[in-house]
């Protein structure tokens, strides 16, 4: 998950937004890999964990198997998130509302999870959940719902 965090986060904001915007979704998890940051290091995780049963280990530093898949899915958002900016997409829309790399995590998660990826050949979506969700794109390419452009179907 696209999650955006700010370096003044506090360990309380951190656990929240992973309450509210992981486990809510996704059910608790096993095991969550920390690059040593401070705040997943404090009380409140170690109670966190106690609570839920959950385990946390801290990547080695320098550690390809651990750090590789973060750093290059970072260096992929950061990549998708420049090209906005490229296009001008931080400026206001027609209806004012300011586009910024927060506001646009969503439609990036979105984009990133239903693009097939050279080394699985699937989409993330596909491997996670078995299925991809219904896009615009789609929408667009078969019409609506129950609609035929076809005469003879009538």
């Amino acid at each position: 998950m696209f999650l955006p965090c700010h370096k003044d986060d506090t360990a309380m904001d951190t656990a929240i937004m992973i309450w509210n915007k992981v486990i809510s979704h996704t059910g608790l998890f096993q095991n969550i890999i920390s690059d040593r940051d401070p705040k997943l290091t404090l009380e409140l995780w170690t109670n966190f964990h106690n609570l839920f049963w959950t385990k946390l280990s801290f990547s080695t530093a320098y550690h390809p198997q651990t750090d590789g898949l973060a750093e290059r899915m970072i260096q992929t958002l950061e990549d998708m998130i420049r090209r906005f900016y490229a296009h001008g997409l931080e400026s206001k829309d027609s209806d004012g509302f300011t586009h910024d790399w927060c506001t646009l995590t969503p439609a990036l998660e979105l984009a990133y999870k239903t693009s097939i990826h050279s080394s699985t050949g699937k989409t993330p979506t596909i491997l996670e959940k078995g299925w991809n969700p219904r896009l615009l794109y789609d929408t667009l390419k078969k019409g609506p719902s129950g609609y035929t452009s076809n005469s003879k179907q009538f």
